[in-house]
């Protein structure tokens, strides 16, 4: 069976450092379970992104040091918000609708959850007050716990619970966008910690990173195998238009 190929569009479109240290390991996890990542340049011509995301089976949409512009779901910026990075937006914007579009498989990772959850008419918390800290960064592997829904895909998927979990965020999901479900909470704060679809079509998103515990958790893994399995078994959708006049 040929390996599923999976956009993954670079995390942002001026901080190579962080392109070059976070992009190979959402790659290597990818590619770890059987999948083949295509790295999306966020300055490429709109047509290319198109032609590239026409060739792949599912989309994972990555973490980044920008926060996504709160213009777009009705807040002025607070003092604390990130810049937006409008290439990234754009980018993630032509892949989001080629798999809204197809029902292709989606899988979103802290910034990844945020820009699917906005462009789904979701909100944002523009900054976390609360007694955890969600932004210990990458060297914490252990931040908190979040508590998984009973019957949701995710519990599926990891087989448990409860999961310990890494966190690098200091936003997260305020109001859940259309057609998503809120199925994963921090357990001391309540903060929102992961969001799945309603439908059939898998869509997935995580507040944390998976893809830096990949080899020391199995849950881990077990998140990036169910999304490429998704993605193997994918099949296009028709699309129908409807033409009034």
């Amino acid at each position: 069976m040929r390996r599923p190929r999976i956009a993954i569009p670079e995390p942002t479109s001026h901080d190579f450092a962080y392109n070059e240290r976070s992009w190979p390991e959402y790659a290597r996890a990818v590619e770890a379970v059987g999948g083949e990542a295509v790295k999306i340049h966020l300055l490429a011509a709109p047509a290319e992104v198109a032609q590239l995301a026409g060739s792949c089976e599912g989309v994972l949409l990555p973490g980044s040091g920008a926060d996504v512009n709160p213009e777009k779901y009705g807040q002025m910026p607070v003092p604390e918000c990130a810049p937006a990075d409008s290439a990234r937006e754009a980018v993630d914007e032509l892949l989001m609708q080629d798999a809204a579009n197809l029902h292709k498989p989606i899988f979103g990772i802290c910034y990844g959850l945020q820009s699917w959850n906005v462009w789904r008419g979701g909100t944002l918390i523009q900054d976390l007050k609360t007694g955890v800290n969600h932004k210990p960064g990458r060297e914490v592997r252990e931040a908190h716990r979040v508590s998984l829904a009973e019957h949701s895909r995710i519990a599926a998927i990891a087989g448990l619970a409860e999961l310990m979990v890494n966190s690098s965020h200091h936003q997260a999901v305020e109001k859940a966008g259309d057609g998503l479900s809120v199925t994963a909470r921090s357990v001391e704060d309540g903060v929102v910690e992961a969001v799945e679809g309603t439908t059939d079509q898998f869509v997935l998103a995580v507040q944390w990173h998976p893809e830096r515990t990949f080899d020391s958790e199995s849950a881990s893994r077990a998140l990036f195998r169910a999304f490429i399995q998704a993605a193997a078994e994918w099949q296009p959708r028709a699309i129908r238009e409807s033409v009034i006049g």
